[in-house]
C-alpha cells in the first residue's frame, strides 16, 4: 500500500518502499537511527526488502525488551540471536532452489525479477522493467567470479517521458545539450573521440 509523504516545505512523496519511507521521517531515538540506517544498508546492498528488515528487526528488539525484563543479560540475548541466525541461514539453505539459467534462456530470472516488482508503482509494467534489469545485469556479470559490479549500471531519468520509454542502451550516455539545432539527432556506426581536456583554440597571451 503507499504512503503520502508531506515534508515540512510542503514536499509530496508517494511510495511503499520501506528505505524512502524512513529516509523522509526525521527521527530522534537512536534505536529508530540504527532502524532508518539498517534500511538504507538494505537497500543499498540488495536494493529489496527494505520494510521487512525493519519490521523483522522491530520483532527481534521486542522479544529483547522481554528477555532484558527477566534479568537475561544483554551479551547472552546478543548471542542467541547469532545463533538463531545461523540456525535459519542453514534452514534456508535446506529448503532453497537452485534456478536453471543460461544467458540465451533467462526466463526464469525475469519471472523472478517481476515478483520483485509487484510490490512496486511500475508493476502494470512489470514485465518490460524485470527485462530491462535481467538484461542489464547479464552484461556486466562476470560468470566466473559469479559477481556483478553493479557500478557498471547506471540510470538515468527524463522529465516528461513515460514508463514505456524506457529503455537499456548498451553503450555510455552523454548527457548534453544540441550546441545547434540543426545538428544531427541520430548518428549510427560513428566513430567517437572522448578527451580529457578542453576541445577549443588557445587564448592569445596578451603581455
Amino acid at each position: 500500500m503507499d504512503k503520502m509523504l508531506v515534508s515540512q516545505d510542503g514536499d509530496l512523496t508517494i511510495s511503499n518502499d520501506g528505505a524512502t519511507i524512513l529516509e523522509q521521517m526525521h527521527v530522534e531515538h537512536r534505536v529508530a537511527h540504527l532502524l532508518v540506517e539498517l534500511s538504507q544498508s538494505q537497500d543499498n546492498e540488495i536494493g529489496d526488502g527494505t520494510t521487512g528488515v525493519v519490521v523483522l528487526a522491530g520483532a527481534l528488539l521486542e522479544q529483547a525488551e522481554k528477555l532484558l525484563g527477566y534479568g537475561i543479560h544483554p551479551m547472552r540475548i546478543a548471542d542467541g540471536f547469532e545463533e538463531a541466525c545461523e540456525m535459519a541461514c542453514k534452514r534456508l539453505e535446506e529448503i532453497s532452489d537452485v534456478i536453471q539459467f543460461t544467458k540465451e534462456d533467462h526466463e526464469p530470472l525475469v519471472e523472478t525479477a517481476m515478483t520483485t516488482l509487484s510490490s512496486k508503482i511500475i508493476n502494470k509494467h512489470k514485465r518490460k522493467m524485470a527485462k530491462i534489469a535481467v538484461d542489464a545485469v547479464l552484461k556486466v556479470a562476470n560468470f566466473e567470479t559469479r559477481d556483478v559490479n553493479f557500478d557498471l549500471i547506471k540510470m538515468e531519468g527524463k522529465p516528461g517521458g513515460s514508463l514505456e520509454e524506457t529503455s537499456l542502451i548498451n553503450g555510455i550516455v552523454i548527457d548534453k545539450d544540441f550546441s545547434h539545432p540543426q545538428m544531427p539527432k541520430e548518428v549510427r556506426d560513428a566513430k567517437m573521440c572522448i578527451l580529457t581536456c578542453p576541445f577549443e583554440p588557445p587564448k592569445p597571451k596578451v603581455n
